[in-house]
C-alpha cells in the first residue's frame, strides 16, 4: 500500500511556487517590486508637480501682463480723452476772453440796457459752464509772479510794488482743477522810475 502520509509530506515541501496562488518569485521579490513602483510614481508626482508650478506661474505672469496692458490702454484712453477736452475748453475760453473784453469796454450810457443784461447772463451761464468742467479763473493781480501760472508780457518800472508782483493782467488765466489750462498774461512790476521810463514789453 502507498505511504499516503510520505507522499502528503513531499508535497507540501515543495518550492515556494508550488504554493495555490503564489508567484515563483516569491515575498522578497513582490516587496522590490512595489518599492520600485512606489519610487516610480513619487519621482512623476514630483514632475507633475514641477510642471503644474511652472504652468501656474506662466498664467500668473500672463494674467498680471494682461491686467497691466489693461490699464495702460485705461490710461492712454483717459488722457487722449483728457487732452481733447481742454482742447475744446480753451476754445471756450477765447469766448470767455470776448465776453470779457465787451463788459469791460462797455459804455456807461449802456449799462442798463435790457440786451446789456441778456450779455451778462450769457457770461453768467459761460463762467458756470466752465466751472463744472473744474476751470477756474488763476489769481493774478497783487500777486507775486509765478511763472507756472503767469506769462510776463511787460515789466512796468516805478511802480512803487516789489520787483515781481503783478500789476496788470491783459489777458486771464485758467487751470483745469490742478493742471494750468492757460497761463495768464501779466505786467508785472520792475525796476526804477527814471525819467523818460516807459513799460517795457517782452516778446
Amino acid at each position: 500500500m502507498p505511504d499516503r502520509t510520505a507522499h502528503g509530506r513531499t508535497h507540501f515541501r515543495g518550492a515556494a511556487g508550488d504554493w495555490p496562488g503564489q508567484p515563483a518569485g516569491g515575498p522578497d521579490t513582490d516587496s522590490t517590486s512595489d518599492a520600485e513602483a512606489v519610487d516610480q510614481l513619487t519621482a512623476q508626482l514630483e514632475v507633475a508637480k514641477s510642471l503644474a508650478a511652472e504652468h501656474l506661474a506662466s498664467l500668473q505672469r500672463t494674467a498680471a501682463d494682461f491686467a497691466n496692458f489693461k490699464r495702460r490702454t485705461a490710461e492712454d484712453r483717459e488722457r487722449e480723452l483728457g487732452l481733447a477736452g481742454e482742447a475744446l475748453l480753451r476754445k471756450l475760453l477765447v469766448v470767455a476772453d470776448d465776453f470779457d473784453r465787451a463788459l469791460d469796454h462797455m459804455p456807461a450810457e449802456f449799462k442798463d440796457a435790457g440786451w446789456i443784461e441778456g450779455i451778462v447772463l450769457l457770461d453768467r451761464k459761460l463762467r458756470a459752464l466752465l466751472e463744472s468742467e473744474g476751470v477756474t479763473a488763476i489769481e493774478s493781480v497783487g500777486r507775486a509772479f509765478d511763472p507756472h501760472e503767469h506769462e510776463a508780457i511787460a515789466i512796468v518800472p516805478g511802480t512803487g510794488r516789489p520787483d515781481g508782483e503783478i500789476v496788470d493782467e491783459v489777458q486771464r488765466g485758467y487751470r483745469v482743477r490742478e493742471r494750468v489750462l492757460r497761463p495768464a498774461l501779466v505786467a508785472v512790476a520792475g525796476g526804477e522810475a527814471g525819467a523818460g521810463d516807459t513799460t517795457s514789453h517782452i516778446n
